[in-house]
C-alpha cells in the first residue's frame, strides 16, 4: 500500500465558488460568536490526506472551542477532557454532503493546544468511535505545526498512519464499489427527530446517485486538503443548517432522477429458487453470486419457538414428509431431512450466512409466537443486520408488533387483492413499503397506474413487487421505478446491458 505524498507537499486549494455550488449552501449562517475563536480554529485547522481518486471533499466545518477541563461534546457522543498541559481544545465537526454509502457524512477531529498555542495532542473519529492520533513514533502527526491525518477512501474515517487504512482495504473497496449508496439517507442519533427525510423514496434516489459514483480507490494519499479553505462556523450554525441540507438534496435528486433510471432492489425469491432448493443455504449463496441485493425468505416457528426458514406449514411439498413445522423442534426437523435435500435453516443461521455474503434479508413472516418475535428483532440487532432487513407479512398485527419493538425496523405490508387501498393499509401499522402480490395476472404492471403510483409515493412509501420471471414485465416494472422486485431467477433483475 502506497502512502505517497511527501510530508512537505503543499495542500491543494479549493475555490470558494466550488464549495458554494448551489443556492442552498448560501443559507448557512456564517455569523461568528467570537472572532478570536474563529481565527484560532482556522489557524489550527488540520490537513487531510485524501486518496488520489476520492470523489467527495469536505464542504464546511462546525467548530467548538473549549477551555474547561471537561465538557460534553455538543456533536459527538463523548466527554471532552483536556490532556495534561493543554489550556484549550478545538472540536472540528467536518461535514461532507456525501459518504460513498449514504447521504451526508460528519467526522470529527479534536486538537489540543498549550499556552503557546502549540499542538500537544489530537483525537479523531473512526467508525463511530475515536482514537488518539499518534504516528509510528508515538507523536502527533504534524506538518508545519498543524495536525495532518489520512482519510479513508469514500468513508472518510480518520487515521494517523496509512497502515490503519490498509487493514480495512477489502472492506473499503466493497464500500466504494458494490455497496455504494446502500445506506440511503443517514439518520444518526444526533439528528433523530431533526432529519425526517429517510424513507424508501429518498433512499432509492440516494442509492441511484451514489451507485453511479463508485470508484476504485488508489490507496495513494497524494492529495493534501487544507481544511481551513472551507467555511468554519460555530457548531450550532451547522447543526441548524444540516436538516435543511439533507432535505434539499433529497428533493433535488427526486427532481433530477426519472423513475425509469432509479435503482431497483434485486430480491431473490426464496433465494435463487429456480436453481436450488428454495429457502436453502445453496439458494442463498447462489442469489449472492447472481448479484442479488436481498433474499426473500419465509419465516415460521417450531414447537420450541425457534424461527426457521420455510414457506409451507406442511413439510410434504419441500421435504416429502408428513407433519407440520410447528409440531417439531428444530433438531427434530433437521433429523427428518431426506437424503439429497438440505435441512431447514434457523433464522439465526440465515442471518449469519447473509452477513458473510453481504446480502440483505426480506423476511416474509408467516407465523410468530409471543416469544419468537422479540427474538427475531434482537438477533438481527445483535448481529448488526437490522438495517439490512425488511420485515414483510400479510398480517398487519405482526408488523405493528415489530414497529413497537423496534421503531427503526423497515416493514412491508403484503396483499393479494387489487381492491386494497395500499396507503391506508400501510399507514395503519406504520409500514415503510407496500407489497402487492399480483403475479397471477397476465399484465400485472398495468395495475400500477400513474394514479396508484402517485398516491403511494406521495405518502413516502416504497413499492416492492411480487416474484416475477417474465422479462417483459420486469422491464415494465423497472420503467415505473418501483423500489424492489422479487424473482426466482434473480439474474433477470440485473440491468439489461450487464
Amino acid at each position: 500500500m502506497s502512502t505517497s505524498g511527501a510530508a512537505s507537499a503543499a495542500p491543494f486549494r479549493v475555490e470558494r465558488e466550488m464549495m458554494m455550488s448551489d443556492e442552498h449552501f448560501e443559507t448557512l449562517s456564517l455569523e461568528q460568536e467570537s472572532a478570536d475563536d474563529h481565527e484560532m480554529a482556522l489557524r489550527h485547522a488540520p490537513l487531510i490526506r485524501f486518496d488520489a481518486r476520492e470523489p467527495f471533499l469536505p464542504s464546511v466545518v462546525g467548530y467548538t472551542v473549549f477551555r474547561n477541563e471537561e465538557i460534553e461534546s455538543p456533536s459527538f457522543p463523548r466527554t471532552l477532557t483536556l490532556p495534561e498541559g493543554a489550556v484549550c481544545g478545538i472540536e472540528y465537526a467536518v461535514w461532507w454532503d456525501w459518504d460513498i454509502q449514504h447521504l451526508y457524512e460528519l467526522e470529527h477531529i479534536w486538537v489540543y493546544l498549550d499556552d503557546a498555542e502549540q499542538v500537544i495532542a489530537a483525537d479523531a473519529s473512526w467508525h463511530g468511535g475515536y482514537h488518539q492520533m499518534v504516528d509510528a513514533s508515538g507523536n502527533v502527526p504534524l506538518q508545519d505545526g498543524r495536525v495532518i491525518l489520512y482519510s479513508e477512501p469514500g468513508k472518510h474515517a480518520f487515521a494517523p498512519v496509512a497502515d490503519w487504512l490498509a487493514e480495512r482495504e477489502p472492506i473499503t473497496r466493497g464500500g466504494c464499489g458494490i455497496h455504494a449508496g446502500k445506506g440511503g439517507v443517514l439518520v444518526t442519533d444526533l439528528f433523530e427527530g431533526y432529519i425526517d427525510d429517510r424513507n424508501p423514496i429518498n433512499n432509492q434516489v440516494v442509492w441511484t446517485y451514489l451507485e453511479r459514483r463508485t470508484f476504485e480507490p488508489a490507496f495513494t494519499f497524494s492529495r493534501i486538503f487544507d481544511l481551513s479553505q472551507v467555511p468554519h462556523v460555530p457548531w450550532n450554525n451547522l447543526f441548524e443548517w444540516i436538516p435543511g441540507r439533507v432535505t434539499w438534496w433529497a428533493q433535488f435528486l427526486n427532481e433530477q432522477t426519472p423513475a425509469s433510471q432509479r435503482r431497483v432492489i434485486r430480491i431473490a425469491h426464496r433465494g435463487a429458487s429456480a436453481y436450488a432448493q428454495e429457502n436453502s443455504l445453496t439458494a442463498i449463496r447462489k442469489a449472492a453470486e447472481m448479484g442479488s441485493d436481498m433474499v426473500e425468505v419465509d419465516v415460521r416457528i417450531t414447537v420450541d419457538h425457534v424461527p426457521v426458514i420455510i414457506h409451507d406449514e406442511n413439510l410434504q411439498r419441500v421435504f416429502g414428509v408428513s407433519g407440520s413445522v410447528s409440531d417439531f423442534t428444530l433438531d427434530e426437523l433437521i433429523a427428518m431431512t431426506p437424503d439429497g435435500l438440505e435441512p431447514i435453516m434457523s433464522l439465526e443461521a440465515l442471518i449469519d450466512a447473509c452477513r458473510s455474503l453481504h446480502i440483505g434479508l426480506y423476511l416474509d413472516i408467516k407465523q410468530v409466537s409471543p416469544q419468537s418475535l422479540p427474538r427475531m428483532v434482537t438477533t438481527l440487532r445483535e448481529k448488526g443486520m437490522l438495517n439490512a432487513a425488511i420485515f414483510g407479512s400479510f398480517r398487519p398485527d405482526i408488523l405493528a408488533e415489530i414497529k413497537a419493538l423496534e421503531p427503526k425496523a423497515q416493514t412491508s405490508i403484503l396483499f393479494s387483492s387489487t381492491h386494497v387501498e395500499p396507503v391506508a393499509l400501510a399507514q395503519s401499522v406504520g409500514c415503510d413499503y407496500v407489497h402487492p402480490c399480483w403475479e397471477r395476472f397476465d399484465q400485472p404492471h398495468e395495475l400500477l397506474t400513474e394514479e396508484w403510483l402517485g398516491a403511494v409515493r406521495g405518502a413516502g412509501l416504497g413499492i416492492i413487487c411480487w416474484h416475477e420471471e417474465r422479462p417483459a414485465v420486469i422491464y415494465e416494472l423497472q420503467q415505473r421505478g418501483v423500489n424492489g422486485i422479487c424473482s426466482d431467477e434473480p439474474e433477470l433483475l440485473l440491468p439489461r446491458d450487464s
